[in-house]
């Protein structure tokens, strides 16, 4: 019991009262990574419903999203990107649909790069992401047929530009690009170059974390843009 004689919990809420709507309006994308999760649908059994449970958590956030905030151009962006993350999805599902799925990826990442915009530009900030993904890609080919060397190569660029974009945004959006990042690194090392333990595990974990602090983004307090 509080001093005055009422019961106060021992524990606080997970959720602070202001922020119940939106945890109330997670609820659909945690459930749905919680099924995916606890299915686990064999890589071996390519399906059309693997590759609905697979995209379900992304689509969840594209509902997500219609409860906020911002400005209506920046929330159909990222709604735009995750509608092609889903595609990419379900693309990937099947291997003979991997050059389809970095389509659709690449699509993604140049709505998040129009979304996240070009002020602040910290030009620093390209200068370390850049080399690095760079290396990483140079690295790659070496494991890799010569007829999706381009298709990569164009993907890691994107993917860098958006990297750059995301860490210069801040927030949640940073964490967001940077967890995209790994994930998209851990895939394509483990497909091409060497098998990694656990790879799918880390691989759709820091995806759906990625996509989940991208859409938070949009519930944030824009900070004022410098030049």
């Amino acid at each position: 019991p509080g001093a005055g004689g009422r019961w106060k919990p021992s524990h606080p809420s997970p959720c602070p009262p202001k922020q119940l709507p939106l945890c109330r309006g997670l609820s659909p994308f945690l459930l749905t990574c919680a099924v995916y999760f606890l299915l686990w649908i064999p890589q071996d059994q390519p399906s059309w419903i693997s590759a609905l449970v697979k995209c379900l958590p992304v689509l969840c956030l594209v509902a997500f999203l219609q409860a906020a905030r911002s400005s209506r151009g920046y929330r159909a962006l990222l709604q735009a990107a995750l509608l092609c993350s889903a595609v990419g999805d379900a693309c990937l599902v099947w291997p003979e649909a991997f050059l389809c799925g970095v389509a659709a990826f690449t699509g993604a990442h140049l709505l998040y790069l129009w979304a996240f915009g070009l002020r602040p530009l910290r030009p620093g900030l390209l200068l370390l992401v850049a080399p690095a993904l760079l290396l990483y890609t140079g690295v790659l080919l070496l494991h890799l047929p010569p007829d999706m060397a381009p298709a990569l190569v164009t993907y890691s660029l994107v993917l860098a530009s958006m990297l750059w974009r995301g860490l210069a945004r801040g927030g949640s959006a940073r964490w967001g690009a940077l967890l995209f990042t790994l994930s998209d690194s851990v895939l394509a090392w483990d497909a091409f170059a060497q098998s990694l333990p656990h790879a799918r595990l880390m691989v759709m974990t820091t995806y759906y974390a990625a996509q989940l602090l991208i859409a938070l983004s949009a519930f944030e307090i824009p900070r004022p843009k410098s030049h």
